[in-house]
């Protein structure tokens, strides 16, 4: 069985193409989303989803969580003595998917069909693909995520042939795609996006808002008051989706601090951030050669297009009310299972086809001369545009530039600066030429680059027939096959809590965190309700422990709202 798996920042989720159609499927707590959260118990063991989400605010140094926007960096996560890197926290999440996967559908997954965002690099894209394959699934595509949602809007509609642009925000990452449909097949015309816009973003600047209220950087050197005020700003943020006025409340020091936020306070704060959506949108259109007025939809997914003050954005930048009738937290993970069935030339889609774009350029450093006849180093040479039809292959012929120059060094670069500086360096060559006068000898350098945005580069001598292959790759990893695997085991062995306590211990954590947010009556209530909880555990009496659970479950319920994913 392929799955399809949407891989967040903030939330994770995996669906099947099942019966000619896509469904999500339920965690070990019956939620059809899991935090993209890790943490280290006390007694050792990791925690993942729920439970390790809710640790975040009172254990901080032995959790982690927003790890995707360290994908592809040499960046590591320090969790009590442990120290992992952002893809063997992203394998743990992706290993918990798979077995709430296999438990739900009694069966072995055999592959998994991988979202990342548009924007992600060949390095982010293989760092993800690591993940997979540390977390024993073999990925047979990596899809970008706007594409997925485009997949899971379109299949409904393959009969209209307008065409209509995907808006993805989601925790981490913001893209925009542009998609059209004709005869079964889903085309994306162009993407654009930023890696670095998300709602977490949104959750900053009402942190950074209740920090100036505080004193300002005095009280940002504690990571725990900060991991505190960032988790009542997130459900502040969530709120404000649903009412026009929410409480920013939290408890620091046995002091309780108090703020309403009115969405009018909260547009203001964030007008920086919603003012970072316009370029992208019109960079797509532009480069998809789509005027606005003819779109037949704007259509919103990702869980940060709740917020109203997202959705009046795009109200005002197109002149119409986009479409949210499709759930912003399950389209990408849909769409990968879409993707799941088309991989498995499932019957039902056998007359659609999915094509895609690269999106962004790739190329080379380059030297060239200039009117006075001196070198200019550190040119970008572009060998695949970006919004290039993908899977892809381009070839462009290089010459020496030196007299007797014994070799030719390739620098490979992702990017659309004119200097190579202020690109993204992906890997370098060196291939030897035979020493001539300048510009006598020429190589020819081709780029590949497939459907799942992994890159090839091939060069060829003419004259001597030598040829280089260059594995693009986190030069400072350097991990090989065996490495990989010794990873993985590594991983494998570690002592993961039990999956049937997985909502005992969420609930155990969300209570523990609660306790620590209130004062006076409501703490004591909880800590109560906690005792009487811990207890039962004890005992072991499974229908006691559920009916504790579900009272203090109740409880925290009526004190902060539901819990929220």
């Amino acid at each position: 069985m392929i799955v399809g798996i949407d891989l967040g920042t903030t939330n994770s989720a995996v669906a099947v193409w099942d019966r000619g159609a896509a469904r999500l499927l339920p965690n070990a707590l019956g939620d059809l989303l899991t935090p993209s959260a890790v943490s280290l118990g006390d007694d050792g063991a990791l925690i993942v989803g729920a439970a390790a989400r809710e640790r975040q605010v009172t254990h901080p140094h032995l959790t982690a969580t927003r790890f995707k926007r360290l994908m592809g960096t040499t960046g590591t996560v320090q969790l009590g003595h442990r120290t992992f890197t952002p893809e063997e926290l992203s394998a743990l999440v992706l290993r918990s998917l798979r077995e709430d996967a296999e438990r739900h559908l009694d069966a072995p997954v055999t592959g998994a069909i991988i979202t990342v965002p548009a924007y992600f690099s060949d390095r982010q894209r293989k760092a993800t693909r690591r993940a997979g394959e540390l977390a024993g699934l073999p990925v047979h595509r990596l899809v970008n995520e706007p594409t997925a949602a485009a997949l899971a809007h379109g299949i409904q509609d393959l009969e209209n042939e307008q065409p209509f642009l995907v808006f993805d925000l989601g925790g981490g990452t913001f893209d925009v795609s542009i998609v059209e449909i004709f005869d079964g097949i889903i085309e994306v015309r162009a993407s654009a996006g930023d890696n670095r816009l998300g709602g977490n973003d949104f959750n900053d600047v009402l942190v950074a808002h209740v920090l100036k209220q505080l004193g300002g950087w005095k009280t940002a050197a504690s990571p725990e008051l900060r991991e505190v005020i960032w988790a009542a700003a997130e459900r502040c943020r969530r709120m404000l989706s649903v009412a026009d006025a929410a409480p920013l409340r939290f408890t620091w020091q046995d002091l309780e601090h108090e703020e309403i936020i009115t969405g009018a306070l909260f547009e203001e704060l964030a007008a920086p951030l919603l003012g970072r959506l316009r370029e992208p949108v019109v960079r797509s259109l532009r480069e998809g050669t789509t005027a606005a007025a003819s779109l037949r939809e704007v259509v919103m997914v990702g869980g940060a297009t709740r917020m109203p003050i997202v959705r009046r954005t795009v109200t005002r930048l197109f002149g119409r009310f986009p479409n949210t009738a499709i759930d912003p937290d399950h389209a990408v993970a849909l769409g990968a299972a879409v993707q799941a069935g088309l991989s498995a030339r499932d019957d039902a889609l056998r007359e659609v086809r999915l094509t895609d774009v690269c999106p962004f350029s790739l190329g080379v450093a380059t030297s060239e001369r200039d009117q006075f006849g001196h070198l200019r180093h550190g040119l970008f040479a572009p060998i695949i545009e970006r919004n290039t039809v993908i899977p892809v292959s381009r070839v462009e012929t290089l010459w020496t530039l030196m007299d007797g120059q014994p070799a030719i060094e390739l620098e490979v670069y992702q990017g659309e600066a004119r200097h190579v500086k202020d690109n993204i360096r992906l890997g370098t060559l060196k291939i030897a030429v035979p020493p001539r006068p300048a510009g006598e000898v020429s190589i020819d350098v081709r780029f590949s680059y497939d459907a799942s945005g992994l890159l090839e580069v091939d060069v060829l001598v003419p004259e001597t027939g030598l040829t280089r292959q260059l594995v693009i790759h986190d030069e400072e990893d350097m991990i090989g096959p065996q490495a990989l695997e010794e990873r993985r085991q590594a991983l494998a062995a570690l002592k993961v809590h039990p999956r049937d306590a997985a909502r005992n211990a969420a609930t155990l954590a969300r209570a523990r965190r609660c306790y620590e947010s209130f004062l006076g009556e409501k703490r004591f209530a909880i800590g109560q309700a906690l005792d009487m909880f811990e207890s039962e555990l004890q005992r072991q009496d499974l229908r006691a422990i559920e009916s504790a659970r579900a009272s203090v479950e109740a409880l925290l319920d009526r004190l902060e709202g539901e819990r929220f994913l």
